[in-house]
């Protein structure tokens, strides 16, 4: 039996140390599988902000708001001609969809449409500032920004909670549509 004093010590130590618990540590490198899950707290190399910090660097601009949530892809059985049109893509205003870059490994051909993207982006400004999101306990924003990192940008963001805490504060959205890989 614990004494009161000291069951009452370890259950406030659960209640500190639960959410912190419930966040997985950084990888070594890049989130391979199970994109859907919860997320670190930190990326080496970048910032971590919320809708409010976002809000605040868009109006303080120059800034490159990035979404890398993939494309559905046409679906295989649709008879040939047949007309689809992919869902619709709700955005942070003004940011730019680079889909499908966030994966853990790219093609050769997505590693260069991400690395040309950033680059036209920033008109080659490495310290451009950067925010990276997709949806929240999405590891593909994670992967991105930290992609953008290793190229050598040096004011990234990534934004963990995605459209959903954009919109939950009431901020707008608008729909958007990928930037075309050449």
């Amino acid at each position: 039996m614990f004494h009161p004093l000291l069951r009452l010590a370890v259950l406030a130590a659960c209640l500190v140390a639960g959410p912190a618990l419930a966040q997985p540590a950084e990888p070594d490198g890049y989130r391979m599988d199970n994109y859907r899950a919860p997320v670190p707290a930190t990326l080496q190399g970048a910032t971590v902000v919320d809708a409010a910090a976002v809000e605040a660097l868009i109006r303080g601009g120059p800034v490159v708001v990035i979404d890398v949530l993939p494309q559905p892809p046409r679906p295989d059985k649709l008879p040939p001609g047949t007309l689809w049109r992919p869902p619709e893509r709700r955005d942070i205003p003004g940011s730019i969809w680079l889909a499908n870059t966030g994966y853990g490994a790219l093609s050769a051909e997505m590693e260069a449409y991400f690395h040309d993207a950033l680059a036209a982006l920033t008109l080659g400004d490495h310290a451009r500032p950067l925010v990276f999101y997709c949806d929240a306990e999405c590891w593909m924003s994670w992967n991105a920004a930290r992609r953008a990192v290793a190229e050598g940008y040096t004011a990234v963001h990534w934004f963990p909670g995605g459209v959903r805490d954009w919109t939950a504060g009431g901020r707008p959205t608008l729909p958007n549509a990928p930037l075309p890989v050449k």
